[in-house]
């Protein structure tokens, strides 16, 4: 997993040790010595995570924290303070602040990194859904950020998952001061109501008695609708490698007990904040889909939508210095299916094609019907070799199953030829890449169909 760290420490020896530990898992590491240089780099720079330290001269660690969770443009980035303050009412001012977790020094690598990586994973996904928002927001969608940077975390829903009344009881009692919340001790029943139900937080104990809290958060990632619901786990003593385990899985947050009532509601209500803005984010996005942006036909993103978010993935892709592809896909002789079975017909075509693209891409390619019969997939951090290997698989499963006709009609034998081209200097343009791509595509066109053109470099 690749992302750019920023480490702001007011000692030199600290973000060495810090930079030593990140670059050998292969971050990408900057540093700031104070708490105004890290906000400068924060605006200009695209940041991934940032590990503040607490005690700076001039702005402490909580200062820079306020600041970057009121501004919009910096809001979204996940902040991890490395302090020797080990306190609960440390920890609650700074999650107060907006802290998303905090790192105890001397720090422990097994922790630092389990960390690190669970917060990366979180952000990246939230980057693409603010990416989609941002393209959303340029033709008439309102910005969801300002209500999460107003949003107090509070009135969530919290499914509490324990066995053993002695530990819920209390938990359940404190959270009930500011939020609704169910008790289940049983990992199914649990699962079937976090599935059906509209919570905000899991909580789930690391040492029930009669089942395994780590298996229950795995099937919770696994599920379709539970697998953006946050997981925070309460653990006791010495249960570190279990905790670390369940960061790898995807568990969101953990306190270890003896459990500090402030601590443990001001945890809560980062989670509920967040949860609820990656929830406006996809609502934003549901949005711009029921605003004209897909296609009526095939549920494919249409033209207007891919011109204006394929400018900001190649500018993300350039500055970051990630590759990226683009196919430009044509069904052969689609004019004659039209002419001969009729338009009913090439609309059966049109739908079955774009559910069969669907099927070959991933979450996070964009797909758009450009007009007609041609098609294009923009697929981030894919460079041309794994590019030309869906494009020709996808070419080979259109070629071999018959189309179905649901109008009515025998299946039909289609071909399709696909032109590939792939994000050059950092100065390559979102112009430049589909001109590209369209060049390969007549060449393919030209050479008999039913191919696969890579353009030349």
């Amino acid at each position: 997993m690749s992302a750019r760290i920023l480490i702001v420490d007011d000692i030199a020896t600290n973000i060495k040790l810090l930079e030593a530990r990140l670059s050998a898992e292969y971050f990408d590491v900057v540093s700031a010595m104070n708490g105004r240089e890290a906000l400068s780099i924060c605006r200009n720079a695209q940041c991934d995570l940032v590990l503040l330290d607490v005690m700076m001269p001039e702005m402490d660690g909580f200062e820079v924290c306020r600041q970057l969770k009121a501004n919009p443009e910096t809001h979204h980035i996940p902040v991890v303070m490395v302090t020797a303050l080990d306190q609960p009412a440390d920890r609650v001012r700074g999650l107060e602040a907006g802290a998303d977790d905090f790192l105890t020094k001397p720090v422990s690598e097994v922790a630092l990194l389990a960390r690190v990586r669970s917060l990366v994973r979180l952000k990246l996904v939230s980057d693409e859904l603010r990416m989609r928002a941002a393209t959303s927001r340029q033709i008439g969608i309102s910005d969801p950020v300002a209500a999460a940077i107003a949003d107090t975390g509070k009135n969530g829903r919290i499914l509490i998952v324990d066995d053993r009344p002695s530990s819920y009881e209390r938990t359940a009692s404190v959270l009930a001061a500011e939020h609704g919340v169910d008790v289940e001790p049983d990992p199914q029943e649990a699962l079937f109501h976090a599935a059906d139900g509209e919570y905000d937080l899991l909580l789930i104990s690391l040492a029930p008695e009669n089942f395994d809290p780590l298996r229950l958060c795995s099937q919770v990632r696994t599920l379709e609708r539970t697998r953006n619901l946050p997981i925070l786990l309460l653990a006791n003593p010495g249960e570190e490698s279990r905790l670390m385990r369940g960061l790898d899985i995807g568990v969101n947050d953990y306190l270890v007990r003896p459990i500090d009532k402030n601590e443990l509601l001001a945890r809560v209500r980062t989670q509920v904040r967040r949860k609820r803005f990656s929830a406006r984010l996809r609502d934003n996005v549901q949005m711009s889909i029921e605003m004209a942006v897909t296609d009526s036909l095939t549920g494919l993103h249409n033209r207007r939508y891919m011109e204006t978010h394929l400018a900001a993935l190649v500018e993300n892709a350039a500055t970051r210095g990630k590759p990226l592809s683009m196919l430009v896909l044509d069904i052969d002789h689609f004019k004659r299916v039209n002419d001969t079975y009729g338009h009913d017909v090439g609309d059966d075509v049109l739908r079955e094609f774009a559910t069969r693209v669907r099927k070959a891409i991933r979450g996070i390619d964009l797909a758009c019907r450009m007009g007609g019969e041609e098609f294009v997939v923009v697929m981030p951090e894919t460079d041309m070799a794994v590019a030309s290997m869906v494009a020709e698989r996808l070419r080979r499963r259109v070629a071999s199953e018959l189309f179905p006709i649901p109008s009515g009609g025998s299946p039909l034998e289609i071909t399709i030829s696909i032109g590939i081209a792939t994000l050059r200097a950092p100065d390559d343009s979102a112009t430049a890449l589909l001109k590209r791509a369209d060049q390969a595509l007549y060449r393919a066109k030209r050479d008999g169909r039913n191919r696969v053109v890579a353009d030349a470099a």
